[in-house]
């Protein structure tokens, strides 16, 4: 997947019906480019760029999983509420319901394109 960052909170989120870039929707170009078992998270933090798996870990560990939904700077599970910060740049868990944070992504930057892979 590439990622043409804008600015700082800019984010793209790609899951297995297409890309929402900043709520605009958008066909996948390739297969490869819709994994993620809750899509993918790509986000402008403090900490540069990062990108996520939105599957809730808590949630997917018991098999009742749906993507997180992003809420400014949180990736908020719609099942049981945890709210991820996005911002900090670790996407660790708020509420403390769950106990790890969502799963992260390698991100590369090139000339200004950023393109995610698998860990």
């Amino acid at each position: 997947m590439h990622f043409q960052p804008t600015s700082m909170g800019s984010h793209i989120e790609v899951n297995k019906d297409g890309y929402f870039l900043d709520d605009t929707y958008v066909m996948p170009v390739t297969v490869s480019d819709a994994w993620g078992y809750g899509g993918i998270e790509v986000y402008i933090s403090a900490m540069g760029y990062d990108a996520y798996d939105l599957a809730c870990p808590y949630c997917a560990a018991k098999g009742l999983c749906s993507p997180c939904a992003i809420k400014g700077a949180h990736a908020v599970c719609p099942v049981c509420t945890e709210e991820y910060d996005l911002l900090s740049g670790f996407a660790t868990p708020q509420k403390g319901i769950a106990k790890e944070a969502l799963r992260r992504m390698n991100v590369m930057n090139s000339d200004g394109r950023i393109t995610v892979t698998q860990r």
